[in-house]
């Protein structure tokens, strides 16, 4: 099977293609722009299915199809709210809210091997789907946090936190003043809130502020460990799986 995966924020393309080796599929390309697909589509044989963002970092991924027929299959990945995907339920098209749930695209790529060998058929007015994004969301990221510290809410800017974790069923932020806070959230969900230009996903239990690095060290089984500049309560190890991604965050 020949997958793509069109998607503007490269560290969520990746998490995708993550969840998609899982399920023994092979992504074959990770496109991340209007004008990059257009390209790749006019010099590439078109594959079997795309994973679709809607909004790329140079317009709607709508704007593909008026330059190009495609003749994939297409899951779009979104994170409208579930207004505008009554255009797509509508149109019969596959969709993946994000943040993406392991079951949900499991579910997704089942119904398309179903369908095989014959390809979806795409006569979808993409038009009508605009007329819903007419002001589509920009890409805004959580610039705050709250804790309750006894009968008290305490707001943290992102700015001031170092990193996330998870310990014992609960996530923790750490502070630039070298405090731990619990807060009512988990990682899974941080992946969606946070800036990934600011923060990156080491491994299962931590998300790092890239302002926060004080040291990166050669580690074990080519692994590499990250001292920040106050949190030492425990080793962050950036899993060796995620060394070359982490690597590409840096720059």
């Amino acid at each position: 099977m020949n997958v793509i995966i069109i998607e503007d924020e490269k560290p969520a393309a990746r998490r995708l293609s993550r969840m998609l080796d899982d399920l023994d599929i092979k992504v074959n390309t990770m496109l991340h722009s209007v004008s990059e697909s257009i390209e790749w589509f006019s010099n590439n044989e078109h594959p079997d299915l795309i994973f679709l963002d809607i909004q790329l970092s140079d317009g709607l991924s709508f704007e593909i199809f008026d330059t190009i027929t495609i003749k994939s299959s297409i899951i779009f990945t979104t994170a409208y709210d579930e207004y505008a995907l009554k255009a797509f339920k509508l149109n019969s098209i596959d969709y993946l809210l994000k943040p993406i749930d392991d079951e949900e695209l499991e579910a997704a790529v089942k119904k398309f091997k179903n369908q095989l060998p014959s390809p979806q058929s795409l006569k979808v007015d993409f038009e009508d789907i605009k007329k819903l994004l007419v002001n589509p969301m920009d890409r805004v990221y959580k610039k705050r946090f709250t804790a309750r510290v006894g009968q008290h809410l305490k707001i943290f800017s992102v700015e001031d936190i170092e990193c996330f974790y998870s310990e014992n069923k609960g996530t923790y932020l750490h502070t630039n003043e070298n405090r731990n806070y619990l807060i009512d959230t988990t990682l899974e969900s941080l992946e969606e809130e946070l800036n990934p230009q600011q923060f990156y996903r080491v491994s299962r239990k931590f998300y790092i502020n890239i302002n926060a690095i004080k040291d990166i060290i050669s580690y074990t089984n080519s692994r590499l460990q990250i001292k920040l500049h106050h949190f030492d309560e425990q080793e962050i190890i950036v899993a060796r799986e995620r060394v070359k991604d982490f690597k590409d965050w840096l720059e």
